[in-house]
């Protein structure tokens, strides 16, 4: 049994935006990327200032919305942070959830393949913010390389799930162009994925 993990935010009653039907959104704190516009950097507090729950209890916590769920095909999505390091949670929580609940990921994918081969098992669709697929423009963003991001993209079309997967493109203020996500658009698509979310990053809120 995974041990309790810290939670900074469960937010209820979110449609049309963290996958399908309703969703209740779980933020677990701790990222390995330093994004200059985060959305949420009280994801790098210290997190023994954050309530923590298990696999069960964060169950009883959310199983209120359980209808909800039910009746338009919703569930969890797991965010952050990054909550790819938190696969053994996650993988419990599945157990122990109703098995037609969906379960969500929203991750950059810049996790270890065991964490994600843990996940593919046990995750619905996944909702990777993939920043840009140039090195450079993703290392002057996120202080990171994304050599891990591109393996596990590979990855993940070889299981068969590229069309699980809803792939944020974003123009970056700053760092990228419409003609860097094109170009990473057709890269995505060579290696099998379809499925594109091209959104611009909202940095003025981002800054804040």
């Amino acid at each position: 049994m995974p041990a309790d993990e810290p939670i900074f935010a469960i937010a209820r009653h979110r449609i049309g935006r963290d996958g399908d039907g309703v969703t209740t959104l779980v933020c677990f704190p701790s990222c390995p990327l330093h994004c200059k516009y985060c959305l949420n950097p009280q994801c790098f507090k210290d997190e023994g200032t954050y309530p923590r729950y298990t696999p069960v209890s964060l169950y009883e916590k959310v199983k209120v919305d359980d209808l909800y769920f039910q009746a338009t095909g919703g569930g969890i999505t797991f965010g952050g942070g990054e909550p790819g390091l938190r696969s053994s949670f996650i993988a419990e929580f599945r157990s122990v959830c109703p098995q037609n609940w969906k379960i969500n990921l929203e991750t950059s994918l810049n996790i270890d393949e065991a964490n994600l081969d843990t996940l593919e098992r046990c995750t619905n669709q996944f909702i990777i913010d993939i920043k840009d697929m140039s090195p450079d423009i993703y290392k002057a963003y996120t202080g990171k390389d994304n050599a891990r991001v591109k393996r596990n993209l590979e990855w993940l079309s070889k299981a068969g799930r590229a069309s699980d997967c809803t792939i944020r493109v974003p123009i970056i203020p700053g760092y990228n162009s419409a003609e860097c996500v094109d170009d990473s658009i057709s890269q995505l698509k060579a290696m099998g994925f379809g499925n594109f979310d091209k959104f611009v990053y909202v940095t003025d809120r981002s800054k804040k």
